[in-house]
């Protein structure tokens, strides 16, 4: 065996794994220069309710939000605009809802501290750049 074929097995494994450690991995072979930039929004998303360290007697818990410089829209097409979109309400960073307006009520919420998360997302469900994001931590008692 000359040099060449002893190391063609070698060279062959490390193309297959460098490709497989590719940022294009498992997107049917086509490659992109550079991920899509997402754009910017002007929304300020505002917790209205539950007010940070409040205690609430649960096991449901209301939400009210402020958006401004925004909208609320259903998603709808791929069409994003910086001004329209719609709000993802996680609690205890799991997706609870997506929301359509700016109150929600979140059945069955254990007692104990809780973080309330919600975020102003486009019309393709992902988030703005940078994240239209507003955050409480609270407590329900039993």
């Amino acid at each position: 065996m000359t040099r060449r074929t002893k190391a063609a097995p070698a060279l062959l494994a490390l193309a297959v794994l460098l490709a497989g450690c590719s940022k294009a991995a498992g997107t049917g072979g086509t490659t992109s220069a550079r991920p899509t930039a997402r754009p910017s929004s002007p929304a300020k998303l505002t917790i209205l309710s539950p007010k940070n360290a409040q205690r609430i007697k649960g096991p449901s818990v209301d939400v009210h939000l402020r958006l401004q410089g925004a909208r609320i829209v259903r998603p709808t097409s791929q069409h994003i605009t910086p001004t329209t979109g719609h709000i993802h309400v996680y609690l205890d960073n799991r997706i609870v809802s997506m929301n359509y307006g700016t109150s929600a009520t979140i059945p069955k919420v254990p007692p104990g501290t809780h973080v309330l998360r919600v975020e102003f997302v486009a019309s393709d469900h992902l988030p703005f750049d940078p994240r239209v994001v507003s955050a409480v931590v609270f407590q329900v008692a039993k």
